[in-house]
């Protein structure tokens, strides 16, 4: 862990030579485990990121944390070191599905990091939970959004369980050994977690982030807004110029070229005009807001109308678009179908 700690350290000071940066107006640390360090490895992590990026500059400064994995002494250096937000992956207030799915954590570890979060006075925090688990009911998806409301924390995501090929998960559902919820009750769930938000305050700025005005997410908002950002570590992804990059992931990949003082980049993807098109619309609306025409045109020398004119019309007739000024948003009937709109976005070709 120590020899990875410096390698992602050093592959920060190698790109950062090349692209230097006046500002970073947010940090995000993430990977579900930067709290599974110990305190003093915690301490180097972000001794370095304030050594090599202008915190000075930082807005939002984001470590995600594993309930039950913050300690006293964790919680002093994340304090010392100006992080001023926590993510906390708890999925379920549901010990049995937890343990389904091979979480470590336990209900009663959430509420005791809550304690301690609470006794610094970390006000920015958000949960993340996951709806239509393999054996979730109605009732046990209801009492886990009960007890993350009343928490009263400012900030929410929400997530439905996405099954990738290749894994034990879809393995089983193919076998016939776990049974995930019907569409009917994934819908159902998903309708009465906006309600259940709205009725706390909490606003649905984004298909799957609620929160309390003045805490959405900038870091995410980057990425929704179709913007830059660096991706640092094994696996990580990102977006500079017109390209793409990503990292390679498993820990022995990534640390050998930085051995010989080489980026560890996987693969590079160079987006054609079409396909930055593309991205900001179906990145621009998972907001709520949606997208902007004006800016569009601004950043693709096009107009809306010309690219986008005939598609828009014909979900906004289906009930699933929605035009309201320079604004262009998802209705509530397209967010509940949201992977359908994005796909008649889809460009043929170089425009």
């Amino acid at each position: 862990m120590d020899e990875y700690i410096e390698a992602l350290l050093k592959e920060i000071e190698l790109t950062l030579f090349h692209q230097p940066v006046s500002e970073a107006e947010t940090i995000y640390i993430g990977g579900g485990t930067p709290t599974s360090l110990s305190a003093s490895q915690l301490d180097r992590l972000l001794s370095g990121v304030h050594e090599l990026l202008p915190t000075h500059t930082t807005k939002e400064f984001t470590v995600e944390a594993n309930p039950g994995d913050l300690s006293e002494d964790k919680m002093l250096v994340l304090k010392n070191h100006q992080v001023n937000r926590l993510s906390m992956g708890v999925q379920t207030f549901d010990n049995r599905l937890l343990k389904k799915i091979g979480r470590k954590h336990t209900a009663e570890d959430v509420y005791s990091t809550i304690q301690l979060l609470e006794k610094h006075d970390f006000q920015n925090v958000t949960i993340d939970l996951i709806y239509a688990l393999p054996g979730q009911s109605i009732e046990s998806f209801r009492d886990t959004l009960t007890r993350a409301i009343d928490l009263g924390l400012p900030h929410y995501a929400m997530y439905s369980l996405i099954l990738e090929n290749k894994t034990m998960f879809m393995n089983w559902v193919r076998q016939g050994r776990m049974a995930l919820p019907s569409q009917e009750a994934e819908t159902q769930m998903f309708d009465e977690a906006i309600a259940a938000m709205n009725k706390a305050g909490l606003t649905q700025y984004e298909i799957s982030n609620f929160a309390r005005p003045g805490y959405e997410s900038l870091h995410n908002l980057v990425y929704w807004n179709n913007e830059h950002y660096f991706g640092f570590g094994a696996g990580a992804s990102g977006y500079l110029g017109q390209s793409r990059y990503k990292n390679k992931g498993p820990i022995q990949h990534y640390l050998k070229p930085l051995q010989e003082n080489q980026l560890p980049i996987h693969e590079i993807e160079e987006l054609t005009t079409s396909n930055q098109m593309e991205e900001e619309l179906f990145l621009g609306l998972r907001k709520k807001a949606g997208i902007s025409k004006i800016r569009f045109a601004e950043k693709f020398g096009k107009s809306f109308q010309e690219i986008y004119g005939s598609t828009s019309e014909q979900l906004i007739q289906k009930g699933w678009l929605a035009s309201q000024g320079d604004r262009v948003f998802l209705t509530k009937a397209g967010m509940f179908i949201g992977n359908e709109v994005f796909e008649a976005f889809l460009l043929d070709g170089e425009k």
